[in-house]
């Protein structure tokens, strides 16, 4: 069934998506999924319907940036600082891996895509892991889109962490702060085998990074869209694109 579905899928990108530059797509875009509880405070409902909701945004979003040539999707799915929030709200957030990767895993192996994770996922709730580690183990031969869930994120943290690792192998290799320079500190980062994103989206409007991969988008292209996450879609991820590639990246110098 999910081969027929993804030829199917396939064959609707290369029509839907024909006025993007594919030669010129995002090879790591990195999302901030942000305006959850208001899209459900609007239609007077709990704030978990509108997580559930964009649960299923997801699934959409990772179809799309698979069908359209994304290499890498990392989604800020939750921060370090996401604990404070009501206690049934965070148990919510932390069972929706278990159902997500529940409906969505026989799709995403068949679609080619690989799921990983950055984070202090250690931290996380033992069933949350299962499901996660699960999801890896099913998908670590695939070789498409990495889909990459940044859970228990926080970027301060992850630099803080970094920088405390370093530090120790440099003392027993005898190193001094010469030897540090930018590659030395990428090599010590959760995300040292991607690349950086060229493309950070936040939905709902707000304008901040909210610690999200603080080193890692220096360069990145931002786009803050309107859009509330239960409410962004294949064609918003276009259109974010778009505006993408009207842009030039000069990485400071001139063009």
């Amino acid at each position: 069934m999910f081969k027929k579905l993804k030829n199917k899928n396939q064959s609707e990108a290369d029509g839907t998506h024909s006025d993007l530059d594919l030669h010129n797509i995002p090879e790591h875009i990195a999302i901030i999924m942000d305006g959850n509880g208001r899209w459900a405070k609007k239609r007077k409902m709990p704030r978990i319907k509108g997580h559930y909701e964009g649960m299923q945004t997801i699934k959409k979003i990772t179809r799309a940036a698979n069908d359209i040539g994304v290499k890498y999707l990392t989604l800020y799915a939750f921060s370090t600082e996401n604990w404070s929030r009501p206690e049934q709200e965070v148990n919510y957030i932390m069972n929706l891996p278990v159902n997500f990767l529940k409906t969505f895993l026989p799709e995403l192996i068949e679609r080619n895509v690989k799921v990983e994770t950055i984070g202090f996922t250690d931290d996380l709730p033992a069933s949350t892991m299962k499901a996660i580690n699960h999801a890896k183990e099913k998908t670590a031969q695939n070789d498409g889109l990495k889909l990459i869930f940044a859970i228990n994120y926080g970027g301060r943290a992850e630099i803080t962490d970094s920088v405390r690792r370093m530090f120790d192998d440099m003392i027993e290799r005898g190193q001094n702060s010469s030897d540090i320079t930018e590659e030395t500190i990428n090599d010590y980062l959760m995300t040292s085998q991607y690349p950086d994103p060229e493309l950070l989206i936040r939905t709902s409007g707000e304008q901040r990074i909210s610690n999200f991969l603080i080193w890692q988008i220096s360069y990145s292209e931002f786009i803050f869209d309107q859009k509330l996450w239960p409410d962004f879609d294949e064609d918003e991820l276009k259109n974010c694109i778009k505006i993408y590639q009207k842009r030039q990246r000069r990485f400071g110098g001139l063009i």
